[in-house]
């Protein structure tokens, strides 16, 4: 009789931890893809970043950081970005892709332009990390390195 009731312990915990939520309530990001690892001046690149959050309001800020491997003190290399979900009304266990596109020494009406190194091609990477409405903050995530090509 204990036996059985033991397995049947076993068993329910099984399922119970098989049917846990995945989704919570801090937004979780995962680096998906960069459109390109080498940039000339004038190209755009574009990250998508995969997000699942628990209550769907991730309608606040997606944070970009742009880390300069090359020429770290340069004034203008680094930079963080601060960038305004687009408001849609909330899902709950939403999942989904975002896009977040910018120009290298270029001027594209809506996209922010990014610069490199002054004198020599440029190796930097970049950092994400998103805050939804209720100011939970998702881990941060990086891309892979980007070269600049002076």
């Amino acid at each position: 009789m204990r036996t059985k009731i033991l397995i049947l312990l076993t068993f329910g915990s099984f399922f119970y931890s098989c049917s846990k939520d995945t989704y919570t309530s801090k937004p979780q990001i995962t680096f998906n893809s960069a459109s390109s690892t080498v940039l000339a001046q004038g190209n755009i690149i574009t990250f998508t970043i995969d997000f699942t959050d628990k209550e769907g309001d991730v309608q606040d800020t997606l944070w970009v950081q742009k880390i300069s491997r090359t020429c770290p003190t340069s004034p203008g290399v680094q930079f963080t970005s601060k960038n305004k979900v687009p408001n849609f009304a909330p899902t709950s266990n939403l999942k989904g892709k975002m896009e977040i596109s910018f120009v290298y020494n270029g001027n594209v009406p809506g996209i922010a332009s990014i610069i490199g190194c002054s004198n020599r091609n440029d190796t930097s990477f970049f950092k994400f990390w998103l805050k939804d409405k209720a100011q939970n903050r998702s881990d941060t995530i990086s891309s892979p390195n980007i070269i600049l090509i002076r």
